[in-house]
């Protein structure tokens, strides 16, 4: 690991932000306890209730911890396309017994106003999803001593995170839970993304600043293949998810392990955004007319997932999972991280006397 990433966290392992009440204190102060890094998702919060968790989990531990922005979204929806799949989510309103959401509540999930918070409070690190901050907000967290991650996955978009002044880059694959951190929502390239081991390799030939690879990463083995390929760290979202610690809905945890729930797709039916989830109902039935339309697509859906949530419904759940999701144990947070640890020196031994055997007919 890059001496920078090494003081914050003794251990490769950081715990993804996962939005939607999923990453709360409780489980980021439990992964930073073990010697991992974790997060806080401060996407779909306001302002002060970032702030409220941020002092709730400094209360939980003194180690450090990161705090995820989503970025502000230029206009590209077709308020036609989002009234034609309102029309066409009717039925399901009527099922759940509840109104759809109003598309036009707002595009900037209330970026400055967090911004403004983390610099009068900084955190150890930052990261953002969906784009690439300005220089001047990235050289103002740093002033403030705030490390700065920021989410690709492509090479060129690595290349955009380093030019703007990142300290870190997260490397996403395709086979990551949750949304694809695309910096453009170009619906031409919905699927064509590329494998971690990949696109990590890409990355690495690409920039110079440290990377930190994501992409349905469950074991330690997988963790020491990533940092074998040059990343610096790992970063792990449906592997936590399954935790005590984790604030996902009961349902959701149990549906990575049921077998009703065979494989994961990538779909814009619940936010007009890809991100990958089990393939459910909703997703069949919705997902190939759901348009590109974040975060109008997100705001019309949410009150029929709450509906679908407090009836424990998962054919109507937004259930965020990366391809690893059959891997999930049902551990601890602080006693994951732990495990992960062991698996990684486990595989590097591995692979060390795997080294040391001479080829048949070499000299001994």
């Amino acid at each position: 690991m890059s001496s920078a990433l090494t003081d914050l966290f003794p251990h490769p392992i950081v715990q993804a932000p996962m939005a939607g009440g999923v990453s709360v204190p409780q489980l980021a102060a439990a992964v930073s306890e073990a010697g991992g890094l974790g997060f806080l998702a401060a996407g779909y919060k306001t302002a002060d209730g970032m702030y409220q968790e941020i002092k709730q989990l400094r209360g939980l531990t003194g180690r450090p911890f990161g705090v995820n922005l989503l970025m502000p979204q230029p206009e590209y929806a077709d308020a036609g396309t989002v009234e034609v799949y309102a029309n066409q989510l009717a039925g399901e309103a009527a099922w759940y017994e509840t109104e759809l959401g109003d598309p036009d509540s707002g595009r900037d999930d209330g970026y400055d106003a967090k911004l403004a918070v983390l610099l009068d409070n900084p955190v150890a690190v930052v990261s953002f999803h969906f784009g690439v901050p300005s220089q001047d907000v990235l050289d103002s967290l740093r002033r403030a001593g705030t490390f700065t991650l920021v989410t690709a996955t492509t090479a060129e978009e690595a290349r955009e995170v380093q030019r703007a002044g990142a300290d870190a880059v997260i490397v996403q694959g395709i086979e990551a839970g949750g949304h694809q951190g695309t910096h453009r929502d170009n619906p031409e390239t919905d699927g064509t993304g590329v494998g971690l081991l990949s696109l990590v390799a890409q990355v690495r030939e690409t920039v110079r600043i440290p990377v930190v690879a994501a992409g349905g990463i469950m074991r330690g083995s997988q963790i020491a293949a990533v940092l074998a390929e040059g990343a610096d760290a790992a970063q792990l979202g449906t592997a936590f998810l399954a935790t005590p610690e984790s604030g996902a809905n009961a349902v959701h945890k149990q549906a990575l392990t049921d077998p009703l729930f065979v494989r994961t797709e990538l779909t814009r039916a619940f936010s007009g955004r890809p991100a990958r989830g089990l393939a459910n109902r909703f997703m069949r039935e919705h997902g190939p007319y759901a348009p590109a339309a974040y975060p109008e697509i997100h705001h019309l859906t949410l009150p029929l997932r709450k509906a679908a949530a407090k009836a424990a419904d998962a054919q109507g759940m937004a259930l965020w999972a990366g391809q690893g999701h059959r891997m999930a144990r049902d551990l601890p947070a602080g006693q994951l991280v732990e495990v992960l640890n062991a698996e990684i020196a486990a595989a590097k031994t591995a692979l060390s006397s795997a080294d040391e055997i001479p080829e048949e007919g070499a000299a001994r």
